[in-house]
């Protein structure tokens, strides 16, 4: 832990001011982007949430309470101010905090996404160096099969597949919901968490095999080989660890690609989390909570680029001499 930290101490020498200004340019692009889109689309927040019975008198009471009679360059500064102010609003359908409301929903999306990366993670490396290793066998057919297979499924028809046999079926595992106490969120938990990280387990496999391949023509290697090191020191010491450098890219990419994965599996197995938050809101057109979710959603890519930083500098050394 210590040569960790000591490693990660020099982050903020390699990691450029100019990064975080285009963090910060990014999130920015993402809110007016997403301010923008929902006062172009079609329809009436204040209908929608009134209903088509609501007289002009009650439409325009609501419009001046959520600040929606406004000229939008007015709405537009409003909006950004809320935001520098760490002040999301409420809901103008339940009427709820939005802060609240993310703060309720936000562990269930955190859970699912962390508990499917370790599934595909724990699945798809070791699956990846076995097929490498053991290149045109019955073991590596399987494994690229199984890969196949995996980005092929979408994952809402997987999770369909998964929730019938395992839900239905079987009746091994609550299908619906997120559970109340720890254990239950962890039954809850299972069955979204192994769709989503069979999906990732195919990725990570296929990119890990390929990556490892390609190490292992090296020089460096046949070097190792040629010396008398143990082929097991040589694969996992020595090519291995090359070999993270483009699946931690990827494995990176794919962590921003699985935030859709997990909106429709959370509505396939009827979950709380943000992305149902999302879901529901965009349908109701509930312009604050659509914005303060889709913050959220932007400062989890800015997050996930600075951790794949970090973990760049922990496996590559060359980046801690440079510090590029």
């Amino acid at each position: 832990m210590g040569s960790v930290i000591a490693r990660l101490g020099k982050y903020g020498r390699l990691v450029p001011a100019a990064r975080i200004a285009d963090a910060l340019i990014t999130v920015f692009l993402v809110l007016c982007f997403v301010f923008v889109a929902m006062r172009v689309l079609p329809g009436d927040p204040a209908v929608t949430a009134l209903g088509d019975n609501a007289s002009p008198e009650q439409l325009q009471i609501f419009r001046e309470r959520f600040g929606l009679d406004k000229p939008l360059w007015q709405q537009f500064i409003q909006f950004f101010v809320n935001i520098a102010t760490l002040d999301l609003g409420t809901s103008l359908i339940s009427g709820q905090s939005i802060a609240r409301m993310l703060a309720t929903n936000l562990p269930y999306t955190i859970e699912l996404s962390l508990a499917a990366m370790a599934i595909g993670m724990a699945i798809g490396v070791p699956t990846g160096v076995v097929s490498a290793t053991r290149r045109g066998g019955a073991v590596d057919y399987a494994a690229r099969f199984l890969a196949l297979a995996g980005f092929c499924i979408p994952d809402f028809f997987l999770g369909a597949l998964i929730l019938i046999v395992f839900g239905l079926k079987l009746d091994l595992l609550p299908i619906m919901g997120g559970g109340t106490d720890f254990a239950d969120r962890v039954k809850h938990l299972v069955l979204p968490a192994m769709t989503l990280g069979f999906i990732m387990a195919a990725f990570t496999s296929r990119l890990t095999r390929s990556a490892l391949l390609e190490v292992l023509r090296r020089d460096y290697v046949r070097t190792a080989r040629a010396k008398g090191v143990p082929e097991r020191y040589v694969i996992y010491k020595h090519a291995l660890r090359n070999a993270l450098i483009p699946v931690v890219t990827g494995f990176g990419i794919y962590i921003l690609t699985m935030l859709s994965g997990s909106i429709a599996i959370e509505l396939v197995f009827a979950r709380p989390g943000v992305g149902s938050v999302l879901v529901n809101a965009i349908s109701s057109r509930d312009y604050p909570t659509v914005q303060a979710t889709l913050l959220v959603f932007a400062m989890f890519v800015v997050g996930v680029n600075f951790a794949m930083d970090l973990i760049y500098i922990l496996i590559d050394p060359r980046l801690r001499r440079t510090g590029r």
